[in-house]
């Protein structure tokens, strides 16, 4: 249960970083343009700025939680879609190559069948 509370904390923690929508930057940087630690004529390039870092940050939030996740269900022995997949190619190799012994065999046993009938007439 401590790796998901703490897994829960980083989420929560990365939402704030990542969740920044468009009149959010803007309204921070309109602030820092009040605070004259931004100039009016670079505030769009600072807008777009933030949003660009938000964007990055979502893409790297998102990448740790799907890496953590792999992780995880390689630890419980869970089988992924290419575990499965090569699984089924293997049967269906074994599937066909099983197919003309099975004809064959179903042939001779046929075979046998009506010698065994005819000789009994």
């Amino acid at each position: 249960m401590a790796q998901t509370d703490m897994l829960k904390r980083y989420l929560d923690a990365g939402m704030a970083f990542t969740a920044l929508t468009r009149a959010r930057a803007e309204a921070i940087v309109k602030d820092l343009v009040k605070a004259g630690e931004v100039q009016r004529d670079q505030a769009q390039e600072r807008v777009d700025d933030l949003l660009e870092r938000s964007r990055k940050n979502t893409e790297s939030l998102r990448e740790v939680v799907r890496k953590e996740i792999r992780e995880q269900l390689a630890a419980i022995g869970l089988a992924t879609k290419e575990d499965i997949a090569r699984l089924e190619r293997k049967l269906g190799g074994a599937t066909k190559k099983a197919a003309p012994a099975k004809k064959a065999a179903a042939k001779k046993n046929d075979t046998a069948s009506r010698a065994g009938g005819a000789t009994k007439a």
